[in-house]
């Protein structure tokens, strides 16, 4: 009974055996058809076709449309040396006045002077004067007055400096009267100066000199005067 049951599983193992290695079989012929029917691909398909020597090879932003070129940027303007331009200017000052009244009589006289200059144009404009001063008569003790008005002209030079000169015509007063005559006169004065500007030019210090010419008892007088003081433009 042993051995018919060993015989018995062997004829199972070996048919079991055989019906796997048929299925096995089968299913690899069915598969085969599927893999016959795709064709082979040649590799040198799968790459672009060559490029001639005269055509350019595409970037990789071939397909962007190019930008319109820009132009160049303009080169900066130059600056050019500017300065505010004020119509007027108010001056006042210290005056140092040397009247020669006759021949042999002079006079030191300090004071004080004022202008008012109105510029119409660059170069040009019109000038009023005051001047007051205080000195020593022979004997007494005297005021002296000038005043004039005329055209002053000046030119701006680098580094905030303008030269002037102005011609004046006006008056003369001196008081007390003196044993020589009247006390008022014909005047002019004649002069230049130099104005230091500030660096808005807008304040400036202003040094001049002048000749003062006098009428006074038939005869002329020729003096000199000095001053300096403070200009206000505006």
């Amino acid at each position: 009974m042993k051995y018919i049951s060993v015989l018995f599983g062997a004829v199972l193992i070996a048919a079991f055996s055989t019906a796997a290695q048929t299925n096995f079989a089968q299913s690899v012929s069915l598969a085969a058809p599927a893999f016959a029917a795709t064709p082979a691909v040649p590799i040198a398909s799968l790459t672009q076709p060559a490029l001639s020597e005269s055509q350019p090879v595409p970037g990789p932003f071939a397909s962007l449309s190019p930008l319109a070129a820009v132009p160049p940027a303009e080169p900066p303007q130059a600056v050019q040396g500017v300065f505010e331009k004020y119509n007027y200017d108010v001056y006042v000052g210290y005056t140092f006045f040397r009247f020669y009244e006759v021949p042999g009589v002079d006079s030191n006289m300090n004071g004080v002077n004022g202008s008012l200059v109105y510029w119409y144009r660059d170069r040009l404009g019109a000038d009023a004067e005051v001047v007051a001063t205080y000195g020593h008569q022979p004997g007494i003790n005297s005021w002296q007055v000038f005043y004039g008005v005329g055209p002053r002209v000046r030119w701006v030079l680098p580094k905030g400096i303008d030269l002037w000169a102005h011609v004046l015509v006006g008056g003369d007063y001196m008081t007390p009267q003196t044993p020589y005559g009247g006390q008022a006169a014909l005047a002019g004065l004649v002069g230049a100066g130099v104005d230091l500007n500030g660096h808005h030019r807008h304040m400036a210090i202003r040094i001049a000199l002048d000749g003062v010419g006098t009428h006074y008892y038939g005869t002329f007088q020729a003096s000199p005067k000095a001053s300096v003081g403070i200009v206000y433009k505006f």
